[in-house]
């Protein structure tokens, strides 16, 4: 068998840092950790080609080369993937297409040829067989969440690692929380299924072996969704690993607020080379987090927390929302607010995006509030500002608002005015001493370049250096690097095209 492996193109999200990423010699963030492990699952001696769109061109031939063509998607590729499906039909090649976006509403994509549902790890076995007999069904699934402890290494080579910024590795699946918007507990439960500690080291080896030594990013839901395992046995044994082979690794992962309750938690993550860590804020009004269910935000002064995070050691990263129901005419100078005070620099705003596996989507359903945008051909229109449910706000001063916040907190003075509020809180541990490589020498030469010489906002950019030079010269490197995410965050800022998609729903 000749299968090719495609990961469609991200659109312009939070996510997709291309332009950032391009100054400093990358490509992507993250390979396709997913359909790597897919690879990793089928038959050894079937030959595998990957084509990650979002680092090298499709082409006609790697297509025609292929006797079945797999494709793996999450929503923020949903129009990429409707045009590579129609690509690889039109040359008359089988589509199996998995993956969250599909999982989540396979019924929009029923022109697919065959569609895995949910998670693999049970399924591929009995699908490989049934692609060597040429008797494909059109739907895979299993009603139970699989173990994970057999999940294979990812097949590493079949990408060119050198493109990505950083690499992926999963310890668990799952989430002990079930916040009213998020579809994790349908589609990976509300029990973390963890890895052993021999299987993570045996993932870290891996790319260790491949010459990887730059940012590792776990994948996990929600990295101490089971806190006890992850103090006794996991970081524990990271932490060894790291110190064998003298921390090749900075890590970063994605975690509930209530980390910051646990010190012993976090000095272990600490010791174990975690540097980034992104948290779910959502919203700093209480009536948003009951609403949603957000509990372990509730009771709690979120801004204190997220500075005893920094204070640890972490650069805290943090996802915002907007559209609740409760939400007032206030609540977008309070978020404003919030963000600037918590010095969280890469803050990511969103409104409210309601998933079909979601309990949100169940109550909206019931008041006949979805907006059904399945057939929608508006590309003019970004992503950020489509509105797939009717909100109790009047839909347009949720959208100026929302324009409003993202220029706000990404216009230069409010920037770089946040890396300073990091800076002051920030006081990382050396674990092992800086090595400047090229990827570093071009971020510099790419900051001063851009932020002190090409883009509007220069004044700012130079205040931060020389208060950085005298106030906290050892983090100097930092106001360096982190004014190049402004080089992304600014295009979303000024994405706003929304008008024709307002009119016709």
């Amino acid at each position: 068998m000749k299968i090719l492996l495609i990961h469609p193109e991200y659109e312009n999200t939070f996510w997709n840092v291309k332009k950032v990423l391009r100054v400093l010699g990358k490509k992507a963030a993250y390979p396709p950790l997913g359909l790597l492990t897919v690879a990793a699952m089928l038959p050894a001696h079937w030959e595998k080609k990957l084509i990650d769109m979002n680092c090298e061109t499709l082409k006609e031939k790697h297509i025609k080369w292929a006797d079945y063509v797999l494709i793996s998607s999450i929503v923020g590729q949903k129009h990429s993937t409707k045009e590579v499906v129609d690509k690889v039909q039109k040359i008359g090649k089988t589509v199996i297409a998995g993956g969250s976006l599909f999982t989540i509403d396979w019924k929009e994509f029923s022109n697919i040829d065959t569609m895995v549902l949910g998670e693999s790890e049970e399924i591929i076995s009995v699908l490989a067989k049934d692609m060597e007999n040429k008797n494909l069904k059109k739907i895979y699934s299993m009603e139970d969440f699989p173990a994970i402890q057999k999940t294979p290494v990812p097949a590493w080579d079949l990408v060119n690692l050198p493109y990505y910024n950083s690499v992926c590795i999963q310890i668990s699946r799952g989430c002990p929380y079930n916040c009213e918007f998020c579809d994790v507990v349908q589609l990976n439960g509300r029990i973390p299924r963890i890895k052993s500690k021999d299987k993570i080291a045996a993932e870290l080896d891996s790319v260790y072996k491949l010459g990887w030594r730059a940012g590792v990013f776990f994948v996990d839901d929600n990295f101490i969704g089971n806190k006890a395992v992850i103090k006794k046995e996991i970081l524990p044994a990271i932490i060894e690993w790291q110190k064998e082979r003298k921390y090749p690794f900075t890590l970063s992962t994605q975690a509930s607020i209530n980390m910051s309750d646990d010190t012993e938690l976090m000095e272990l993550m600490i010791r174990a080379g975690f540097a980034t860590v992104f948290i779910g804020i959502e919203t700093p009004d209480p009536d948003g987090l009951q609403e949603c269910g957000k509990y372990h935000n509730i009771n709690r002064n979120m801004l204190e927390s997220v500075k005893k995070m920094q204070n640890m050691g972490f650069e805290v990263n943090a996802g915002f929302i907007l559209g609740f129901d409760s939400d007032k005419d206030t609540i977008f100078q309070n978020q404003i607010d919030f963000i600037q005070k918590s010095g969280i620099v890469a803050a990511m705003v969103g409104i409210l995006s309601v998933s079909p596996k979601s309990r949100l989507h169940e109550r909206l359903k019931k008041a006949n509030r979805l907006i059904d945008d399945t057939n929608s051909s508006d590309k003019n229109t970004s992503e950020l500002f489509k509105l797939n449910f009717i909100p109790k706000m009047e839909a347009s001063k949720l959208l100026d608002g929302y324009s409003e916040v993202l220029k706000t907190i990404y216009s230069p003075r409010c920037y770089f005015a946040r890396i300073r509020t990091f800076l002051r809180e920030y006081k990382p541990k050396r674990l092992k001493r800086a090595r400047v490589s090229v990827y570093h020498l071009r971020g510099l030469f790419s900051s001063l370049w851009f932020l002190g010489i090409k883009e509007k906002g220069r004044r700012y950019y130079w205040n931060l250096i020389l208060w950085s030079l005298f106030r906290r010269p050892g983090l100097l490197p930092y106001a360096f690097g982190l004014p190049l995410g402004l080089l992304h965050f600014k295009t979303l800022a000024w994405a706003r095209q929304y008008d024709s998609y307002f009119r016709g729903s």
